[in-house]
């Protein structure tokens, strides 16, 4: 199995935390994003990851690229690394990593955690995981027949057409057939609202014979937003704490301090005369000092002092003091 994942994006609706990383490098519950979804995919594949390809802007530089690609060796994987140099489509940015679409496929874009409960049935032509929403114009649909096999693909409907959405999780049985068919988008200009587009591509695929049907997920959680991640980081470490994971490493050190599950502390954090939790994850190398802290995702290096926070993401090396809820602070800041 491959997994390929489109990255490239600027994650401008993560302002200001995207202008030092990459969205999908931004920690939840103690690891980057794309691990986690990694991780998840390799649990419902059956068997190994082969390779994870990663298209990303040509600007992330080597140590984005490095992290990347040591996200893929943790799983035994190949790490690969495409660029996508124009945002012109998730047709186009899959086939930047042409060269790694053969065999069995996963297509995952990097804002998308689910919590699902199944093995992937790698005999199927197609699966495209999808969730019923309240609002489906955001989003591509998909209609299905009476034997659930998927009928039409709609990207983005003005009009009302299905409630199920498709949340960036493709299986694709031949690779190289894809490869094909987003070629053929590319060298005909086929293109939906300016951009080159995948659900164009799968509609080729059907009318062609190929049977899609559709996967669920029991959750869908979107990073895509300051709220959506804090929110995001919450119900994972809600997970974790119903699975019975270890949450606290043990090189914490807490005096006169309360930590409150489910909350995820990392290497050689200090906290002093604090409350820390429910649904708080701190990264490495923290001090928390005389604060109220839950709800929030505070990144590696940070100085928390005198605060009382809550729905708030905080970035690696802030020294932060006062009293502030909802707070969206980036990296190497200060604030008193």
């Amino acid at each position: 199995m491959k997994i390929i994942v489109p990255m490239a994006g600027m994650g401008k609706r993560m302002r200001p935390h995207t202008l030092t990383v990459p969205k999908p490098l931004i920690p939840v519950a103690g690891k980057p994003i794309v691990q986690k979804i990694i991780e998840d995919l390799e649990k419902v594949c059956g068997t190994g990851i082969e390779e994870v390809a990663y298209i990303i802007g040509p600007t992330f530089g080597e140590a984005v690229e490095k992290q990347l690609i040591s996200v893929a060796e943790k799983l035994g994987a190949k790490g690969s690394i495409y660029y996508q140099h124009e945002p012109l489509g998730t047709a186009h940015a899959i086939m930047c990593a042409k060269e790694s679409l053969d065999g069995n496929v996963l297509v995952v874009f990097a804002d998308t955690l689910f919590k699902a409960d199944f093995t992937l049935d790698r005999s199927k032509d197609g699966i495209i995981w999808v969730q019923k929403v309240e609002d489906p114009r955001p989003f591509g649909v998909v209609k299905v027949d009476a034997n659930n096999v998927i009928t039409d693909f709609v990207e983005k409907p003005e009009q009302f057409v299905s409630d199920l959405a498709i949340i960036g999780i493709y299986y694709f049985k031949d690779g190289l057939n894809l490869r094909s068919e987003l070629q053929y988008l590319l060298d005909n200009d086929v293109r939906e609202k300016g951009e080159y587009q995948l659900t164009n591509a799968l509609e080729n695929m059907k009318a062609k014979g190929l049977k899609f049907e559709p996967g669920k997920v029991t959750e869908w959680l979107d990073c895509g937003n300051k709220n959506s991640t804090v929110y995001t980081n919450g119900r994972i470490l809600h997970f974790m704490h119903e699975a019975g994971n270890s949450m606290v490493s043990d090189s914490v050190i807490a005096e006169q301090s309360q930590i409150i599950q489910p909350s995820y502390i990392g290497k050689n954090v200090k906290i002093t005369r604090s409350i820390i939790g429910p649904y708080a994850t701190i990264a490495d190398n923290c001090t928390v000092e005389n604060s109220v802290v839950g709800n929030c995702i505070i990144q590696s290096n940070t100085q928390i002092k005198n605060a009382v926070i809550d729905n708030a993401m905080i970035g690696s090396y802030v020294n932060y003091t006062g009293e502030a809820k909802d707070l969206s602070v980036g990296d190497y800041t200060t604030v008193l």
